[in-house]
C-alpha cells in the first residue's frame, strides 16, 4: 500500500511540474523517465546493496571525528562555553557546561571549511563533480555548465556552485539559469550535512550523514528534471562544453586558512540568520496566541494544514501528516536548519522511524524564500545582464526545488519498507 502511494505521489508531483510549464509541448519526457529511472537506480544502489551501506555508515564515523576535532579546537580557544570543564558549578550541579550553540555545532564549519578548500585544492572535488556531471549529461543531455554546477551542488552551497561555472553564467539561457538555481534549491552543502547529521543523530543514531548524502545526490536529477519541465530548453540553447575547474589556492596552507575563514563567514551568517528567524517566529507564534481558542494557533500548525495532504501523497501516513507537514512548512517559509532543529526536538513517537525517513529527505534541501535572494543577488554579481531573468525565475526556482526534494522523499519511502 505504502508503494502505491509513493508511486501515486511522484505521479502527482510530476503532473503539478506539468501544469506549471512554460511549454508543455516543448517537455522532453525522455528527461522525465531518466530522473525517474536515476533517482530509483542510484537511491536502491546505495541504500541496498551492501557495500554502498557500510561506507555509508562508515561515514559517520567521520562525523563523529569532525565533532570531536572541533570541539578540541574550539575548546583550545574558547574554553569551557564548548562543553568542557566549567570554572564554576553550573545549575545542576555538575562539573561540566551544556555546550553553547555557537560554540557547539556551529564551530565545525570553520573545520569543514578547511577541509573542503583542501579537498578542492588537490582537486578531488573537481574529480567527483565531473564524474557525476558526464553521467548527467549522457542520460539527461544536460549541458556542459549546468552539469557541473547541478553536481557541484551536491558538495558544496548554493551560492559556491555557480562560482565554479562563472565564465559560462553569460552563454546561459531561460532553461539553463532555471536549471542552476533548481539545483541550488534541491541540495544543500556538503558542510552543513554534516552539521544536520550531528542535530539529527538522536532521531536517526549513526545513520543521518549517509541518509543526507543519499538524498542531495539522488536531487540532483530530481532537480534537472524538474527545471526542465517547467523551463523547457529552447533549440540550440544547451552548450555541452565542460568547464575546467581550477582551484585558485596557493598551497596547502592557503587553501586551509582560506577555507577555514569561509567557514567562520558561514558560521556567523547561520547564527545571524537563526537569531531572527527564530525571533519572528516566536512574535508571530506570541501574537496568534492572543486568538482565543482552545486550542492556541502557531505558525507551524497552520502551514502545517496546507502541507499535510503532500506529505501524506509522499507516504506518510495521514495521522502524521500534519507533524510532517508543518516540519516541511517551516523549511519553505524559513529554511531546513530551523526544520531539523524542530525535528530534532519531536516528541517521541510523534512520527514513525519510516516517517522520519521520509521527512528528513524531503527538507534535505535549500528550497526557501530567503533562497531566492541568496541565488538572485549570487548570479545577478556574476552576469549583470541576467538580471530580469533571474528574477522573474526565483519564485519558480523555489517551487521546483520544493517538488524535486518531495520526489526525492516519496522514492525512499517506496525503496524502504515501513517497519
Amino acid at each position: 500500500m505504502w508503494i502505491l502511494r509513493g508511486l501515486l505521489g511522484i505521479v502527482a508531483l510530476v503532473g503539478i511540474s506539468w501544469a506549471l510549464s512554460e511549454g508543455r509541448r516543448r517537455i522532453e519526457w525522455r528527461v522525465v523517465g531518466w530522473g525517474v529511472v536515476l533517482q530509483f537506480a542510484i537511491a536502491a544502489l546505495m541504500l541496498k546493496v551492501p557495500l554502498f551501506k557500510a561506507a555509508l555508515a562508515e561515514l559517520n564515523r567521520v562525523v563523529r571525528a569532525v565533532e570531536q576535532a572541533s570541539h578540541e579546537g574550539g575548546e583550545f580557544v574558547f574554553g569551557y562555553l564548548t562543553g568542557g570543564p566549567s570554572p564554576f558549578q553550573v545549575v545542576d550541579g555538575s562539573t561540566i557546561a551544556p555546550p553553547i550553540f555557537f560554540f557547539g555545532p556551529l564551530m565545525m564549519l570553520i573545520v569543514i571549511g578547511a577541509l573542503s578548500a583542501v579537498l578542492f585544492h588537490f582537486g578531488i572535488l573537481q574529480k567527483l563533480v565531473k564524474v557525476f556531471a558526464l553521467l548527467l549529461r549522457r542520460t539527461m543531455g544536460l549541458g556542459g555548465a549546468e552539469g557541473v554546477v547541478v553536481a557541484a551542488n551536491v558538495f558544496m552551497g548554493q551560492s559556491d556552485a555557480p562560482l565554479v561555472i562563472k565564465p559560462y553564467i553569460a552563454q546561459l539561457g531561460r532553461a539553463g539559469l532555471m536549471c542552476v538555481m533548481t539545483a541550488g534549491m534541491t541540495t544543500i552543502s556538503g558542510s552543513l550535512m554534516i552539521i544536520y547529521a550531528s542535530i539529527l543523530d538522536p532521531v536517526l543514531p549513526g545513520l543521518v550523514l549517509g541518509h543526507l548524502i543519499v538524498a542531495s545526490i539522488i536531487s540532483a536529477p530530481a532537480a534537472v528534471m524538474v527545471s526542465r519541465m517547467m523551463v523547457p530548453a529552447e533549440a540550440g540553447e544547451v552548450d555541452h562544453e565542460i568547464p575546467n575547474l581550477k582551484a585558485e589556492s596557493h598551497g596547502v596552507v592557503d587553501a586551509l586558512l582560506t577555507g577555514a575563514t569561509d567557514g567562520a563567514k558561514v558560521l556567523v551568517n547561520v547564527a545571524v540568520m537563526l537569531v531572527a528567524i527564530i525571533a519572528v517566529v516566536s512574535l508571530v507564534n506570541k501574537t496568534l496566541g492572543l486568538i482565543p481558542l482552545s486550542d492556541p494557533l502557531s505558525l507551524e500548525r497552520m502551514l502545517g494544514w496546507l502541507m499535510a495532504p503532500v506529505m501524506w501523497l509522499v507516504g506518510v501516513p495521514w495521522n502524521e501528516a500534519q507533524v510532517a507537514g508543518e516540519l516541511m512548512s517551516v523549511k519553505t517559509v524559513f529554511n531546513e536548519f530551523v526544520a531539523y532543529l524542530s525535528l530534532a526536538k519531536q516528541v517521541p513517537g510523534a512520527l514513525s522511524p519510516h516517517s522520519q525517513l521520509i521527512t528528513i529527505y524531503s527538507l534535505c534541501g535549500f528550497a526557501n524564500f530567503s533562497s531566492i535572494g541568496i541565488l538572485t543577488g549570487t548570479l545577478v554579481a556574476l552576469c549583470p545582464a541576467h538580471k530580469k531573468t533571474v528574477a522573474s525565475l526565483g519564485f519558480k526556482a523555489m517551487i521546483a526545488g520544493t517538488i524535486g526534494t518531495l520526489l526525492t522523499g516519496a522514492v525512499v519511502g517506496i525503496l524502504i519498507r515501513p517497519q
